[in-house]
């Protein structure tokens, strides 16, 4: 029999999904009753001529003053989508401290650049189940 996962993690999004066309930062997502977390980036189609999209994971203490979260607390590599590397998903865990963390959309390069998109921060080893 398998494990239930479900009822051991909780999603929340940070990015909706849209059609991108310039920077857009994510929500805040709250982890104070967390001890992990990822985020998930989902790339879909880009459009536009040599289109570039950069992903930037950033936390907070307060939700207001976000800051780009230093190398040594992610897992893995924030995305740089182009038209040769769209439609992906990407993870980037989190093992920062702080108590809020967003995705944000830093810069879209090319000409009349698009990119379907959204990101989610998914929470892990609740001090409450969820």
């Amino acid at each position: 029999m398998r494990g239930d996962i479900k009822n051991s993690l909780s999603v929340a999004a940070t990015l909706l999904p849209a059609s991108r066309t310039a920077a857009a930062n994510g929500t805040g997502v709250d982890l104070s009753n967390y001890h992990a977390a990822a985020v998930v980036i989902d790339a879909g189609a880009s459009g536009g001529t040599t289109p570039s999209f950069t992903f930037e994971v950033q936390d907070s203490d307060d939700n207001a003053a976000f800051a780009a979260v230093a190398a040594e607390f992610l897992d893995g590599d924030e995305p740089v989508v182009t038209g040769s590397n769209d439609e992906s998903v990407y993870v980037i865990g989190y093992h920062g401290i702080k108590r809020y963390l967003r995705v944000a959309i830093t810069a879209a390069t090319g000409t009349s650049p698009t990119l379907l998109c959204s990101a989610v921060v998914v929470r892990g080893k609740g001090r409450v189940k969820p």
